[in-house]
Parts: structure tokens; C-alpha cells; sequence
């Protein structure tokens, strides 16, 4: 339907009478999941955060500068990250997209044509203004810019997560490098004290009192050990090459320091479960998804009303080359329309349930992402002390093979023990100092998880704003 001749204050009238109206349901966000405490706390000594820390330098926990030099390069240069920023922007530009539908449209296409007939040339110039203007008076337009402006907020959310996600995975790289550096120390001195018991069995078979077998299998431990230390190279090599591309860097320009691991760990601070839903990244993603499929709904549901548009043109149209009518040929025209669908086989209907369907989805999926973020901190919560309680026992298992290998060193020595006594007390010596070494590294990552699944020191509050990310969106021309 359309109307050539409407008066203007009957459609000021009409669009006052509507505007502002925003159909679809109002975002309201779901309730989570959510405990009133840890299963796992019992045992942890309640940590303050570093007020010296910047939100995120969660790693500085560690207080190792050499990590504190490799992490400031991840939200730098990581390139997948980049690809994530990049998402962002896209997200962002689709905000100004949307926001396009609020403002008329305006083309200007002029043009001049030259035609012969019998003989006489005729020029004619078209130079109109012309434009049109879907009023969003049901809020279509405006759920569409809500609805991108979230689905930018999940965007941002999902490069804080990407950026947290890439810092651990280069501290656990760092850890294991550390790991294989310590293992790398361990067989070193493992070989010089099996190159000492060689010296033993030679002397010992020198003597006479020692069989040929006895030195055989000693040089064989020796080279066994050496086989195993420059097998520990590989690891080394291939978490330092992680931790050159997680920097976005080319392995070849990167080499790490050879670094002892740590003994201890640091104190992290847990906070209350409560606190969760605003200190992990993925969560603020999966609640925003919520809201950006909630206004979905909105734009599905204006599918059932009305469009108004007004269109209209002013211009020119003549023979540019006569001067004394030049001007004289205005051209104008102003048109309301209505455009409403009757009739779609029932699309509109389908596109409200799968908008709807699509937004239960998304709950769905909030909840599942809460719960999984407390299962994971829970995880860490215990492993953390049992590796703790665990290593000690294996401490001093350590201590009691290295008495086991002296005393079966001294007996061989003395002729009262035969060699595979000792050859056994050395295996289970090496074998708790690699079990102790390998639980020591395992909590160091334990507690990087931990620090991760409390959101690394993250919260909702550096997700930016509706009207931050409003002005970051390209402006209307």
C-alpha cells in the first residue's frame, strides 16, 4: 500500500505514536548454577590478590622473570590472538551495520543524455535527489544493534579468554622446559654416579673378586643414562619452539635460559565461588551469547508488523544548455508506504520458534559453562594437595633409596653383596627421583590450571561497555 500525498503532520503523528516501541522480550539474565562454597577448600590458606599486579598478570605469582619476559610477549604477538582481535572488530563493524537501518537512505545518480531525432540534437539532464526511510517504529532496527552489540561483548569476551588460554598454555610449556632442564641434571649426576660405580666393578674385577659381567653391566647403565639424557633434549626443544609461537615468533629466534624448577609454589588467592561468574572470560561470553539471542528473538518477532516508509526526490530535469529555462524544470515527489506481509507459509512463525529455541540453547549453554568452571576449579582445588602430600612421601622415599645405594655400594665394595643388589637400588633410586621430579612439575601446572580456572584475574568489568563499543563502531555518512 502507498500513499503519493500524505500530510506530513499525520505521519509525525503516526511515527510518534509508535516510535519507541521495542517488541520482544526484555533481556533478563538467567539464573546460574551455583554453590555457596568449595567442596575442596578445606586446607587452603586463603590468599589476598597483589595490588601490584595489573588485572591479568596472573603469572607474576610465580615471581620468575624470566616467565615475566616470555608472557608480556603473548597478548602482543600471539597471532591467533590477533585473528581473535580481528573477530572483534569485524563484530564491532557489524554494530554500524546494523545501526545503518535507524538512518534514511540518500542516493544523488545524476545523469546526461544526448539524443538525435530527424535531425535535431536534444540534451536532457536528470540531476534528482533521492531517498527513503523504514521507520523503525517497532524496534526491529534497534534489537539488531542491541543483539550485534552483545554478540561484539562475546566477541571481546572470547579474546580474553583466547588471551588467558594462550599465557597458560605457554607457563605449562615453561614448566615442562623447566622439567626436562631439571630431569637433564638429574641424569647427568645419575651418569657420574653410575661412571663411579663402573669404577668400582673394573677395581673390583681387577682384584679378582668381581666377575666380568658385573663391569659389563655397569657400562651398560652408563651408556643407558647417557642414551636417556640426550633423549631429554627433544622435550626441552619442542616446549621452547611452543613457547616461541605462542609469542609469535619463529622457534629459530628464541632460546630460553636453562632453568631450574621450582620447589615451592605460589599462594593463590581463590575467593568465593560466587565471584566465579564474573572472573572467568568463557562465562561472560556464554552470558552474553544469552543476550545477543534474546534480541534475536526481537528482530523475528517485528517480522509481523508493518514497515513504514517514507520515500521522496527533488531535483532537475531538462536541457542543461538553455539557459533561459534553466531552473525552470523542478522535479519533486514525497510517498508514505506500509508494506505487510499476509501471507508466508508460516516463515515468521519458524523463524520466532528457532530464534526462541536458539535462546534456551544459549542458557542451556551458560549453565553447562558455570558448572564445568566449577568442576574445574574443584579439580585443581584437590590435586594441588594431594600432589603436595604426595611429593613429600616420595621425598622421602628419594632419601631412603640414596641410603639403599650407598649401603649396597659399601657392601659390594666390601665383597658381601653381589652387584645386582646394587644395579636394583640404583634403578629405584633414579625412578623415585623421577616420580618426585615429575610430581613437582605436575603441581606447578596444576596450579596454573587453578589460576586459569578462577579466571587468572580477569572480571566482567574490562569487558567493555554497550556505549564503548557504540563509539567504536564506524560513524554514519
Amino acid at each position: 500500500m502507498s500513499f503519493s500525498r500524505v500530510s506530513t503532520p499525520a505521519v509525525a503523528g503516526l511515527v510518534l505514536a509508535l516510535g519507541g516501541c521495542n517488541v520482544g522480550p526484555d533481556y533478563l539474565r538467567p539464573s546460574a548454577i551455583v554453590s555457596d562454597h568449595y567442596k575442596e577448600i578445606k586446607g587452603w590458606k586463603q590468599a589476598t590478590p597483589r595490588d601490584d599486579f595489573a588485572k591479568g598478570e596472573w603469572w607474576k605469582l610465580f615471581g620468575d622473570a624470566e616467565l615475566n619476559k616470555l608472557e608480556a610477549r603473548v597478548a602482543i604477538s600471539n597471532q591467533t590472538l590477533k585473528e581473535d582481535e580481528a573477530n572483534y572488530r569485524q563484530a564491532v563493524a557489524l554494530i554500524a551495520e546494523a545501526r545503518a537501518g535507524l538512518y534514511p537512505v540518500i542516493n544523488f545518480n545524476p545523469s546526461l543524455t544526448r539524443q538525435s531525432m530527424g535531425g535535431k540534437i536534444d540534451d536532457t539532464l536528470d540531476a534528482e535527489l533521492s531517498g527513503s526511510w523504514t521507520l523503525d517504529i517497532w524496534g526491529k532496527v534497534r534489537r539488531a544493534v542491541e543483539q550485534q552489540g552483545a554478540a561484539a561483548q562475546v566477541s571481546a569476551a572470547d579474546l580474553a579468554n583466547a588471551t588467558l588460554l594462550a599465557q597458560s598454555a605457554l607457563a605449562t610449556a615453561y614448566v615442562q622446559l623447566q622439567e626436562a632442564d631439571a630431569l637433564d641434571d638429574l641424569l647427568r649426576d645419575t651418569v657420574k654416579e653410575y661412571q663411579r660405580a663402573l669404577s668400582i666393578t673394573q677395581n673390583q674385577y681387577t682384584a679378582g673378586t668381581a666377575a666380568k659381567s658385573d663391569v659389563i653391566t655397569a657400562q651398560a647403565q652408563v651408556l643407558a643414562q647417557q642414551a636417556q639424557e640426550i633423549a631429554v633434549n627433544v622435550t626441552r626443544t619442542q616446549n621452547e619452539h611452543a613457547i616461541a609461537v605462542l609469542m609469535g615468533r619463529p622457534p629459530a629466534d628464541l632460546s630460553v635460559p636453562h632453568e631450574a624448577l621450582p620447589q615451592d609454589i605460589p599462594n593463590v588467592p581463590v575467593g568465593v565461588p560466587t565471584a566465579l561468574l564474573e572472573r572467568r572470560p568463557d562465562i561472560a561470553a556464554a552470558e552474553r551469547m544469552m543476550q545477543e539471542q534474546n534480541a534475536a528473538i526481537g528482530v523475528a518477532i517485528a517480522g509481523y508488523y508493518p514497515d513504514f516508509t517514507l520515500s521522496g526526490a527533488v531535483g532537475y530535469v531538462g536541457n542543461p544548455f538553455i539557459r533561459q529555462i534553466a531552473g525552470a524544470n523542478p522535479v519533486w515527489s514525497y510517498a508514505a508506504s506500509i508494506a505487510q506481509p499476509l501471507f508466508n507459509g508460516g516463515l515468521t512463525d519458524a523463524q520466532v520458534a528457532a530464534a526462541r529455541a536458539t535462546y534456551d540453547s544459549s542458557v542451556a549453554a551458560y549453565r553447562q559453562t558455570v558448572l564445568t568452571a566449577f568442576q574445574q576449579v574443584e579439580d585443581q582445588l584437590s590435586a594441588v594437595p594431594t600432589l603436595t602430600q604426595e611429593l613429600g612421601v616420595q621425598s622421602d622415599a628419594v632419601s631412603a633409596a640414596r641410603q639403599s645405594v650407598q649401603i649396597a655400594l659399601n657392601e659390594y665394595s666390601a665383597g658381601t653383596q653381589n652387584f645386582t643388589t646394587v644395579v636394583t637400588a640404583q634403578a629405584t633410586e633414579l625412578s623415585d627421583q623421577e616420580n618426585a621430579l615429575s610430581t613437582r612439575a605436575q603441581r606447578l601446572i596444576d596450579v596454573v590450571a587453578l589460576i586459569v580456572a578462577l579466571g587468572g584475574g580477569w572480571d566482567d568489568s574490562q569487558l567493555p561497555g554497550m556505549a564503548k563499543i557504540a563509539a567504536e563502531a564506524p560513524a554514519a555518512h
